[in-house]
């Protein structure tokens, strides 16, 4: 028996739901808004009331790391993942209170308006140069041409790395996601992957911090090492959150720049209004990031049992936040599934709520609005190939993305 007797709602993790959830969403939000999941064996909420509040309730916690492990693969799995059970757990999104509050403080002044307004132009320049090897062409592959290398590029410079390491590092950090993703594929080989991705990217960034202790810059890196000596974070602490800022900063924002541009492209009057009147473009990327948002669902663990609408949850279960799911909730937002780009407000949930609010949500908004206005000025014609369907990557609650995304233009 659940936990509160499993009502008939399709499995979350199948194929057609993974790539279609909208109206499996509606029907959770308007039926079974506190939903327990019998395939995931875990509660899904999906109002935007409660996603809101269950961010800020503190007996649901982000300290979820061996937990979510024993929860994917068992008690005996937790020797397949040690360096990933070991990294992950003393990064700042998996911490709650003060032991999130303190590296967060820290690296929240690499993250200022005025610090990333800096970066404009570095990001305006790799879009451009990105865009120079395939304007003559006539098309490009979105997800593989700009996306991808626009994300890591600019990830790169703000850790002071060579260019040339990031496509190993971009595997590093698709391994690692995929898993903390809760993917519906071989868990096991996930696993695997993400403990061997963790070793490696770690044993990287530690190599770079004993270089930038020698020749410190301005970047993140140096900046972190600044923290370390004045004795505010530990050497495991500063290469844990290098990898999940680094591994956010890249995932999250390479598939949020396809999902947002395939919806402009599927909705050719949207793309038209933005054609006309470029200042739309910053509400133009909120949209994007409502409408279909790369990270879907995050996972917290219940610390204490307490009632949600009804619904008892118990200690050490595993509970899904619906960001995806709340945006499209019609408490909140007018005509929830028009995709509209000059919607205001825009109170969506896609880069979480309240205290761990993502660190780096102010330089993803840069990232997408320098892509947008290069796309607008320098491809008006932009289209879906026709020759060349899209080929989205909708393997997991947690992640949502394209593969490849054929485009032309004229």
């Amino acid at each position: 028996m659940t936990p509160t007797g499993e009502s008939a709602v399709p499995n979350l993790l199948s194929p057609e739901n993974l790539l279609e959830p909208w109206a499996l969403y509606r029907d959770l939000r308007e039926s079974d808004p506190v939903h327990w999941s019998e395939a995931i064996q875990s509660w899904i909420i999906t109002r935007h009331e409660d996603v809101a509040a269950c961010f800020r309730d503190p007996r649901l916690s982000a300290d979820r790391t061996q937990l979510f492990v024993m929860h994917q693969l068992g008690e005996g799995g937790m020797e397949l993942v040690k360096d990933y059970v070991r990294v992950t757990s003393q990064a700042m999104n998996m911490r709650d209170g003060a032991e999130h509050a303190r590296p967060r403080r820290q690296a929240n002044q690499a993250f200022t308006s005025q610090a990333l307004d800096n970066w404009r132009p570095t990001i305006a320049r790799i879009v451009d140069s990105l865009l120079d090897r395939v304007q003559a062409q006539g098309r490009m592959d979105l997800a593989v041409d700009l996306s991808e290398p626009m994300s890591s590029l600019v990830m790169t410079e703000l850790f002071g790395i060579p260019a040339g390491d990031r496509e190993r590092f971009l595997k590093w950090a698709a391994d690692i996601v995929t898993f903390f993703g809760a993917s519906a594929g071989d868990v096991r080989a996930s696993a695997i992957a993400a403990n061997e991705a963790t070793a490696n990217i770690t044993r990287y960034l530690s190599e770079v911090l004993q270089s930038r202790r020698q020749a410190p810059g301005s970047d993140l890196l140096s900046m972190m090492l600044h923290f370390h000596e004045e004795g505010r974070m530990t050497e495991e602490e500063m290469v844990a959150n290098a990898v999940v800022i680094f591994n956010a900063g890249q995932v999250s924002t390479i598939d949020q720049l396809s999902n947002g541009v395939y919806e402009l492209l599927t909705h050719p009057e949207q793309f038209q209004r933005l054609l006309e009147n470029p200042a739309l473009v910053k509400p133009a990327v909120e949209e994007m990031l409502r409408y279909v948002p790369a990270t879907p669902f995050i996972h917290r663990i219940v610390t204490e049992d307490f009632e949600l609408r009804g619904r008892k949850l118990r200690r050490g279960q595993l509970v899904f936040l619906g960001m995806a799911a709340a945006n499209r909730d019609p408490a909140v937002f007018s005509n929830p599934d028009s995709f509209d780009v000059s919607r205001e407000p825009n109170k969506h949930m896609t880069f979480a709520f309240g205290a761990h609010l993502c660190i780096g949500a102010g330089l993803a908004r840069r990232e997408l609005e320098a892509a947008l206005q290069a796309l607008l000025r320098r491809m008006p014609g932009l289209r879906l190939d026709p020759e060349r369907p899209a080929r989205p990557r909708c393997t997991s609650l947690v992640l949502r993305g394209f593969e490849s995304m054929p485009v032309r233009w004229d």
